[in-house]
């Protein structure tokens, strides 16, 4: 994809084609995503503090035992060899979170150190991008990765919290339950909720001081879920020897 520039057209310039040209979009090559690398760490922590102001960025050494924990959930999206977004996953078994999650709970203070490979579960903790690319698809090509490594590892879904950006501005005259209705109604543009429910997540209710830290959202946050449609659960154990029915004479 490329941008069109004008230039003033000047008295005797000659065609359209000569005074117009195309010239290259910053950032508009095509977008891929790959596994995150050490190397990563300081264009990912520059784009936390851009599109996260209020919230502190990950720490090199929360990076790096992320990376330890589960190096298949830490995930770049690149495009023209600069890194312009990022996500982090891992598994858990939600069962020890569906009651009241909250963000330090879920992921161990940032370090990932609750995860858990025999968890059916997928946990979505960050998706970030370089907001001076927004509508370029780098969202998108993060999720799509998630989905993949939700199909490869055969877990049951994807479990994420979209925070809610623009409650702030009306927590006055809105519970955070109200402000995720009117977002789904399409009388709020929330665009961090409709991203997700443009990606096939389903509203699951809210979480309540989830994240306090995110003024933005008044700490609350939105429950999505993704469900894997080729999730296989793992067959019953043989019958042993003894218990298998004997077959008549």
């Amino acid at each position: 994809m490329g941008s069109v520039e004008v230039f003033p057209r000047r008295r005797g310039a000659g065609t359209p084609a000569e005074v117009w040209r195309t010239a290259p979009l910053r950032g508009s090559g095509v977008v891929k995503a790959r596994a995150a690398r050490i190397e990563d760490y300081a264009a990912i922590r520059a784009l936390q503090r851009e599109s996260q102001p209020d919230i502190d960025a990950c720490t090199l050494k929360q990076f790096e035992s992320r990376i330890r924990a589960f190096p298949e959930g830490q995930l770049v999206a690149v495009c023209d060899g600069e890194v312009v977004g990022a996500a982090s996953s891992f598994v858990v078994q939600w069962d020890d979170y569906a009651g009241d999650p909250t963000w330090k709970g879920i992921t161990g203070e940032g370090y990932f150190t609750t995860h858990d490979r025999a968890g059916r579960t997928l946990y979505g903790s960050e998706v970030i991008a370089d907001t001076s690319r927004r509508g370029f698809g780098v969202g998108r090509v993060l999720h799509q990765a998630r989905r993949r490594l939700c199909r490869k590892l055969n877990l049951r879904r994807i479990i994420g919290a979209a925070r809610l950006p623009g409650y702030r501005a009306v927590h006055e005259t809105m519970s955070p339950e109200l402000y995720a209705k009117r977002v789904i109604w399409g009388d709020i543009d929330d665009p961090v909720m409709r991203f997700q429910m443009s990606q096939g997540f389903h509203y699951c209710g809210i979480i309540h001081n989830y994240l306090p830290e995110d003024l933005e959202s008044c700490g609350h946050a939105a429950l999505f879920v993704w469900l894997n449609p080729l999730f296989s659960p793992p067959a019953p154990p043989a019958f042993e020897e003894s218990e298998r029915p004997r077959k008549c004479a």
